[in-house]
């Protein structure tokens, strides 16, 4: 009993020690907090202590312009050749001789290869031979019925023999013309023995050496040969834009620019020849097709191309680089830089956008100027030190990707679809 008792007044003194320290660090924690809010650095100063001593910003800033941009819708084209033919025999025979190289270019009319000719040619003098036949009887019948008819005049015959001798001269007219459409049959027969180029074009790799034998009814290709000046594009666009396209398309002809891959440099230039008369409805797109001149066959049969349509150009709008414009909570904006050196926070209505220029709608004039890089320690007010400027974007420069007024891009999309810039708000 009395060595219980100092045990339980030493745990009753350890416990008030523990409270004590807890209450302690309650109080050290809530000291700390009302000096961080009241007696500490400002929200200023520990950007300032974060990013360095306090000072003018360092900016690099653009002028704001008015220049011309054009408004394309933008799609993925597949090229075609303005006219393929697969040249085909026509009659049966030997190949004698193949007159073409392949990858060549050939004129309409070109001799391409030769068929065997000598029994079309048989057939053709056995059809003329028949036809002189047939004109000997005809040229003694037409006599003889001058004859019949000049005796029946006087009653010295009976007139059905006049008769007679008239059906049978039309009869032998009649196998005249028959013979004379048997010699024109022959003619066209031999002349298929001589294969030629039905159009202007390249010739493809050679289908059939020279001294097989070729049948009309096989389907046997002799060559293929595709029109490649000028050529054609086909691409789809999203069945929304269709209006546009239409209205652009009937005030005129709408030019069509094809790209290369990374969209650096135009190959050819074209222009759009057909809207085609219905959507799929499988993808909601509608098809086009556009005409280049391919002058330097940089367009080929097959290959994919990035394509472009003009259907409209915005005059002297107001431009500023993409770099500039800024998102926030209440939607775009720019820092303006004053006279002053000063900044100060503007929000803009963009109506247009891409990957190097913005087109403002509203909130800038072409006399101000704009922060393009050093966004950091920038506010409302700020200091800036402007450095090397960057010049005024280019004139006709075009948007590739579209921007709605609200901030929210639009997305390229291959395979028929289109990445295209909005239109005017």
């Amino acid at each position: 009993m009395h060595g219980e008792f100092p045990k339980q007044l030493l745990a009753k003194a350890r416990g008030s020690k523990r409270r004590t320290l807890a209450i302690g660090a309650v109080l050290l924690v809530v000291i700390g907090a009302l000096y961080y809010v009241f007696g500490g650095p400002t929200t200023q100063q520990r950007r300032a202590s974060r990013f360095g001593a306090e000072g003018p910003v360092p900016v690099v800033v653009a002028a704001v312009s008015r220049a011309d941009v054009p408004v394309y819708l933008d799609a993925v084209g597949t090229i075609k050749a303005l006219n393929t033919v697969t040249v085909s025999p026509q009659v049966d025979g030997k190949l004698l001789s193949v007159n073409y190289k392949e990858g060549q270019d050939v004129k309409k009319g070109d001799v391409l290869a030769r068929i065997d000719p000598v029994t079309y040619k048989a057939q053709l003098d056995q059809a003329v031979a028949k036809k002189a036949q047939d004109e000997a009887q005809l040229s003694n019948s037409k006599l003889d019925l001058e004859r019949y008819e000049k005796l029946a005049a006087t009653n010295a015959i009976n007139k059905q023999q006049a008769d007679t001798q008239r059906a049978l001269v039309a009869q032998n007219t009649a196998i005249v013309q028959a013979d004379q459409a048997a010699i024109e049959n022959a003619q066209a027969m031999l002349s298929y023995t001589t294969i030629t180029a039905p159009l202007d074009g390249r010739t493809g790799i050679r289908q059939v050496d020279e001294g097989n034998i070729v049948r009309a009814a096989s389907g046997q290709a002799i060559v293929v040969i595709a029109q490649l000046k000028p050529i054609s594009v086909t691409f789809n666009l999203p069945q929304q834009d269709l209006p546009q396209v239409n209205q652009a398309f009937g005030k005129g002809a709408l030019v069509v620019d094809a790209l290369r891959s990374d969209n650096d440099a135009v190959i050819d230039h074209g222009l759009l020849k057909v809207v085609d008369n219905q959507v799929d409805q499988t993808t909601g797109t509608v098809k086009l097709k556009a005409e280049f001149p391919n002058a330097d066959l940089q367009l080929w049969p097959g290959q994919f191309v990035n394509i472009r349509l003009l259907i409209d150009t915005l005059k002297q709008v107001v431009v500023i680089p993409t770099g500039a414009v800024q998102r926030g909570p209440n939607g775009t904006f720019v820092y303006v830089v004053k006279d002053d050196d000063t900044v100060a926070m503007r929000p803009i209505v963009v109506q247009k956008q891409d990957e190097t220029q913005t087109v403002v709608k509203s909130g800038l004039d072409s006399n101000e100027r704009v922060v393009t890089t050093g966004f950091v320690r920038l506010t409302d007010g700020s200091k800036v030190s402007i450095g090397s400027a960057d010049a005024a974007p280019a004139q006709g420069a075009r948007p590739r990707t579209g921007q709605t007024s609200d901030g929210k891009g639009e997305r390229r999309q291959r395979g028929g679809n289109s990445s295209r810039p909005n239109s005017q708000q």
